[in-house]
């Protein structure tokens, strides 16, 4: 790719979190705060940090270095609504604005050069009039996304633009401590391996990184070697697509409410079609005449077409009473806001007509309309330590939870997982060459090597080999809730690989390898 193409700048707004917090709460701009997230300090004013406070502190530590600090909890919404303006206003000066995160946002560098005569014209020309509309801003021009991003972070009240010449953004990046790569899983491997810059790491083979770090390796590799580039759609307001119905007199028939919003639908669609647009999570807030508001946020495996936004609202309404139920009380207003939309050229058709998997969404869907909201379920996998919780019921078209979706999986086995998980799991035994039934100690040490296994009672199969135990303990301050168990893997002698679990000193089997 042409570096010149390539280019990213990134326009960074300093503390910004705190910036949204204050605005929200109208607080004066010389009061300490620290916004707290999983009880530590996530953002913290520059007063504060003066202070002594900082990231990462426990809440009583910050507090006993600076005693003035008001302590608030952050609100992602609140910071993510607050930058909403800012973007829009940033929208009048250059196309293309991405958001990065609430405070960071990107734009391809190309274009606005072109347009203002030069990169730097164009930051100086971005800066200047982010300050008229009070808005204090940092920029950074570089070949790639992370290395503008920390251009924007080198910079001062007095250099507020920072620009990485064409080609030299991976020396720029060189330097900089492998801690910059923010990831607490990541780089405390890599210095143990003795990586302690980027330039060192962005020296591995890419081919290499991938096969020992995965996924993770890669996208912090191409980070460090300068490589990261812009990509999805661009961010676009949402007041330019949403619609907006507003029913007088109120209704209470959910067949008239659907009809009344099928003509707005119609148009959102085709707004965002013509702007090379598709909706892929999409946003209904229904607001009732007792003032009641209730907002739901669906998904889509592909991306919604205006029939299937008329049956969101429906499922909306209707909730989980099935097809003859409707609202508690008659309907004012109905807002349809596109919260993701991706790139029309991304859900183009096969040339062999439409998948599969969209042919069964559409029956699903179908199913869905008659039987009501939550009547049609997929599985997903959630938190947990036991495989049971790790089965999660999302009801069809919702968005799993985001608490389900990133908590972890402590006590886990290692890779691959099962195929097969048993509602129930199946009753086993396991004994040892002499027969001596097998248990673990509190060590977590077998009192013997696993030589048989019989499952259901069934005629007893020899052991070809086995790994654990890999122990789980749940809840082990309460007594009555507490929950211990030991897992192991083991291959029988034709050649079946099972989960088994021993717990409470009873063998069972919790899963099939198949």
């Amino acid at each position: 790719m042409n570096s010149s193409a390539a280019r990213v700048l990134v326009v960074w707004l300093p503390d910004w979190p705190i910036t949204a917090a204050r605005r929200n709460l109208e607080l004066p701009v010389d009061q300490p705060l620290a916004l707290i997230h999983k009880g530590v300090v996530f953002a913290c004013s520059s007063d504060a940090r003066a202070s002594g406070a900082q990231r990462g502190l426990a809440v009583r530590e910050a507090q006993l270095r600076c005693p003035q600090l008001l302590v608030v909890a952050y609100d992602p919404q609140t910071d993510a609504r607050a930058f909403e303006p800012v973007v829009a206003s940033l929208e009048e000066l250059v196309p293309g604005v991405r958001i990065l995160r609430p405070g960071l946002c990107a734009i391809r560098a190309r274009g606005p050069a072109r347009f203002y005569g030069g990169e730097e014209r164009a930051a100086s020309t971005i800066h200047e009039a982010m300050a008229k509309a009070d808005i204090a801003a940092r920029l950074g021009i570089a070949d790639s996304v992370f290395g503008a991003e920390r251009a924007a972070l080198k910079t001062s009240d007095s250099a507020p633009v920072s620009i990485v010449e064409p080609g030299t953004t991976r020396q720029f990046l060189a330097s900089a401590p492998i801690s910059t790569l923010d990831d607490s899983t990541l780089v405390p491997v890599l210095r143990r391996l003795g990586l302690h810059s980027l330039g060192d790491f962005a020296a591995l083979d890419q081919v290499a990184v991938g096969a020992r770090f995965g996924e993770a390796g890669l996208r912090a590799h191409a980070r460090a070697s300068a490589t990261d580039r812009l990509s999805g759609a661009e961010h676009t307001p949402e007041a330019d697509f949403g619609a907006d119905v507003a029913f007088e007199p109120a209704l209470d028939r959910v067949d008239q409410i659907a009809f009344g919003v099928r003509t707005a639908s119609e148009s959102m669609i085709d707004r965002l079609a013509e702007g090379g647009l598709v909706c892929t999570a999409l946003r209904i807030t229904v607001t009732s005449e007792s003032g009641e508001r209730r907002e739901r946020s669906w998904s889509h495996p592909h991306h919604f077409s205006a029939a299937d936004v008329v049956d969101r609202v429906r499922w909306q309404l209707q909730g989980s009473g099935g097809a003859t139920a409707g609202p508690a009380s008659p309907v004012e207003r109905i807002e349809l806001s596109p919260a993701r939309v991706d790139a029309s050229a991304n859900h183009e058709s096969g040339l062999w007509g439409t998948s599969l998997d969209e042919r069964v969404h559409h029956a699903l869907a179908r199913l869905h309309s008659v039987l009501g909201h939550g009547a049609v379920s997929t599985p997903t996998l959630g938190g947990g330590r036991f495989l049971s919780e790790r089965q999660v019921l999302v009801a069809w078209g919702d968005e799993t939870p985001p608490s389900k979706r990133t908590l972890p999986w402590p006590g886990s086995i290692p890779p691959p997982a099962p195929a097969t998980v048993f509602a129930e799991p199946r009753p086993a035994d396991v004994r040892g060459s002499l027969g001596e039934p097998i248990d673990v100690d509190a060590r977590g040490t077998t009192n013997s090597t696993p030589a048989w296994l019989s499952l259901d009672r069934s005629p007893a199969l020899k052991i070809s080999s086995w790994a654990g135990p890999w122990s789980v303990t749940q809840r082990w301050w309460d007594s009555e809730t507490r929950r211990s168990a030991h897992r192991f893997q083991m291959i029988d002698s034709e050649g079946m690989a099972w989960l088994m679990i021993l717990e409470d000193h009873e063998w069972a089997a919790e899963a099939r390898y198949d």
